[in-house]
């Protein structure tokens, strides 16, 4: 790809970006899309609208910049919640390298490179030339300006690890200060147990209260047995469908009340369909307390109960030993929060996870093969002679200049970002078949998944089949990886700058303007008449940004001493990705569960893997630039990175799997003077019991259409 056709996908995407932005400075100020810029504040109060015409609503303003940006860590955590904290700590840490390498890459080693002629330029027609001439490559072979990059390896490696440390300990001290100032949670107290065995004549309930009465006598509180729910569950979504279904009914009844038609009793039909929804909603509510009832049989329980304890002393004690003689019986894990249980989860055999775990690792398998093809697709685009050979029919339309720039310097990443937005959700319904018990496990495997895959198929799969695509052996012979990689890596800088513009700058474009659901609010409100329907606050999505984002701090970890041309695109993206998100993390986004940081170990082994990936190309690079001692000399990087990794794993891993003793005695012995403990325990006993048994009665006469569904009565 040449410099000209970068320049143009640059444009784009700027133009883009300047227009998405400013479109959102605009309808940001509008009430009428309150319920796409600011979901959090309408569920919290209901904003009013002003009477009357202010021509200062069609100006752009950048206010929501500063506000974001004067936002505290402290207010950002008391609203959102820790795991918020956490994703925006990966921007200021990305932010934070990149600034750093990118005053290296720009005034140190981009010079070196550039006054090399290892490559020959023609500075008249530099516009024309690929940007190898940036990188690396042009850098004579032998000389003793590669030293410059070798140091620059050692200083970037020692920077990066640095950061890690310093941030790693900053989010585990977060974490525990966090866990001493929450006041008491039901899953700190609270342990799930798997494989309760069967004795015939006592159900699992019976079963549960004995064992943990003999032998956790002083802290055993209660328990709750699982019970299969699936059909009343799917009578109870059954129920809201049809609800809603009454509620848009009941109000075009209300507004044909006042017409004129209505007193000749044209609409009486719409009557007869309302008292038609509110009979099939009294059978739904009776076949729902049909099945409850039936539920008190021994055969609907399942072999798993959440047992409560009366302190978290003796919850962390119960779920760290082993509980029965049989290690496969009476299994404990951590209980979840309870809005975050995968209550379904709970009906699968260890067998069926076992087996589901097999076919999703197939299904992954099958995937990253199947997405080799839009991986093909794009390189075809990234190659005019290549294209022209598969479609000899478009010659003469490629040879034109804006074409052929538009088409190798736009086109093949946004392809390849259309078609990976089909691969979270993928993920995500994968990661659902293997039978965690909360949404944010699922959620922290599809997010592994996401990354994994996002590593091999458009940073392995674009780089070898690119450059080297039928070198099919490079894994069978693991003494040329790094020869084979440091000769075609450098060769896709230019694609993976287009490609940080395309996904990266256009996505944070579109994330402020949210115009996906902002079109969709429109064309709802067209069709829908019920303007009191409860408005929906969306989640971050982190299994599909937190990959992205990770994946870009790769690229800029790879690229960083072989084409440093890339690092200030990366940071103009982490510094407005750093303003965006909390922006969208106060108005937009609310969490529906809590992991107290939890996904940061997947951050620090994304970073430790980039860092590897680059030792590795720097050791490949050094030897096919004639300069062995380099070569040999940048060996140990690996294993003083691996070491450092080790290091972090056994200094802050256990931090964020479990509390240490010492957090949770200290805060059980606060408790003990917490005047409404006693109203805590009582709340404990019913905290885990599945929504699906609780008593439901339907609001039919409720004249307010925004009242919920269901009211409990406990």
């Amino acid at each position: 790809m040449i410099l000209s056709a970068l320049l143009t996908s640059v444009g784009i995407n700027l133009g883009l970006c300047f227009l998405f932005f400013t479109l959102y400075s605009v309808l940001r100020k509008q009430p009428w899309n309150s319920a796409v810029y600011a979901p959090r504040q309408i569920a919290k109060e209901e904003e009013e609208e002003d009477g009357f015409f202010n021509f200062d609503m069609l100006l752009p303003s950048a206010g929501w910049v500063r506000r974001a940006w004067q936002v505290s860590e402290d207010e950002l955590l008391c609203r959102s919640g820790l795991d918020a904290v956490v994703f925006i700590r990966i921007f200021v840490f990305s932010s934070r390298v990149f600034a750093i390498g990118g005053a290296i890459g720009i005034f140190v080693l981009l010079p070196v490179n550039y006054l090399g002629n290892q490559l020959s330029i023609d500075f008249y027609d530099l516009p024309n030339k690929n940007l190898e001439t940036f990188s690396i490559s042009n850098v004579n072979d032998g000389s003793n300006w590669l030293w410059v990059h070798f140091s620059a390896a050692y200083i970037f490696t020692g920077v990066v690890c640095y950061l890690l440390y310093y941030e790693y300990n900053h989010i585990s001290l977060r974490r525990i200060a966090s866990f001493h100032s929450s006041p008491p949670q039901p899953r700190h107290y609270t342990i799930v147990v798997r494989g309760i065995p069967s004795s015939e004549g006592r159900s699992f309930s019976e079963a549960v209260q004995a064992f943990f009465t003999d032998n956790h006598p002083s802290t055993y509180l209660s328990h709750m047995v699982v019970h299969r729910t699936s059909k009343i569950r799917s009578l109870i979504k059954d129920a809201e469908k049809l609800y809603r279904t009454l509620a848009r009914a009941k109000s075009q009844s209300s507004q044909q009340i006042n017409k004129k038609d209505r007193l000749l009793g044209l609409f009486q039909g719409r009557d007869t369909d309302v008292s038609h929804y509110e009979q099939k909603l009294e059978d739904l509510e009776r076949n729902v307390r049909t099945e409850q009832h039936s539920l008190t049989e021994i055969h609907q329980e399942v072999p798993a109960a959440f047992v409560s304890f009366k302190s978290r002393f003796g919850a962390a004690v119960a779920l760290h030993m082993q509980q029965g003689l049989d290690p496969t019986e009476w299994l404990t894990e951590e209980a979840p929060e309870p809005r975050d249980i995968h209550w379904s989860s709970f009906s699968s055999s260890f067998m069926k996870r076992w087996i589901s775990r097999i076919v999703v690792v197939v299904a992954c398998v099958a995937l990253t093969i199947l997405f080799l093809i839009p991986v093909v697709l794009v390189q075809g685009l990234a190659n005019l002679e290549q294209l022209e050979t598969w479609f000899p029919f478009l010659k003469g339309i490629l040879d034109l200049t804006i074409v052929s720039q538009i088409v190798t310097g736009y086109l093949p990443s946004l392809i390849l970002q259309l078609f990976l937005y089909l691969v979270p959700p993928v993920m995500l319904m994968l990661s659902s078949m293997e039978g965690y018990l909360s949404s944010s496990s699922t959620e922290k495997s599809a997010c592994t998944k996401v990354l994994w895959f996002t590593i091999w198929n458009i940073f392995f799969a674009n780089v070898l089949s690119g450059s080297a695509f039928y070198q099919v052996n490079i894994f069978l012979e693991p003494k040329n990886i790094p020869k084979i990689l440091a000769e075609a890596v450098p060769g896709q800088a230019t694609f993976f700058i287009s490609y940080v513009v395309t996904s990266g700058w256009t996505k944070l474009s579109s994330e402020i303007s949210q115009l996906t659901s902002l079109l969709w609010s429109y064309v709802t409100g067209v069709f829908s008449s019920n303007d009191d329907e409860e408005i929906e606050v969306p989640k971050l999505p982190y299994h599909s940004e937190i990959p992205r984002i990770l994946f870009f701090g790769l690229l800029g970890t790879t690229y960083f001493f072989l084409a440093p041309l890339i690092l200030p695109f990366l940071l103009i993206y982490f510094c407005i990705g750093y303003i965006t998100f909390r922006n969208q993390l106060l108005n937009v986004y609310e969490p529906k569960y809590e992991t107290n940081g939890r996904f940061w170990p997947i951050v620090h082994g994304s970073t430790i893997f980039s860092l590897i990936l680059m030792h590795v190309i720097a050791i490949g690079i050094f030897g096919l630039k004639k300069l062995p001692l380099a070569s040999t000399l940048t060996v140990p990087l690996p294993i003083l990175t691996l070491l450092f990794n080790e290091y972090c794993r056994r200094r802050f891993v256990p931090l964020f799997q479990y509390y240490p003793t010492e957090s949770i005695v200290k805060k059980d012995k606060e408790d003990q003077n917490r005047p409404n403990m006693a109203e805590f325990y009582d709340k404990l006993v019913t905290a885990y019991r599945d929504p699906a048994l609780l008593p439901v009665q339907y609001a039919r006469n409720n004249s307010s259409l925004s009242s919920p569904l269901l009211q409990s009565q406990v």
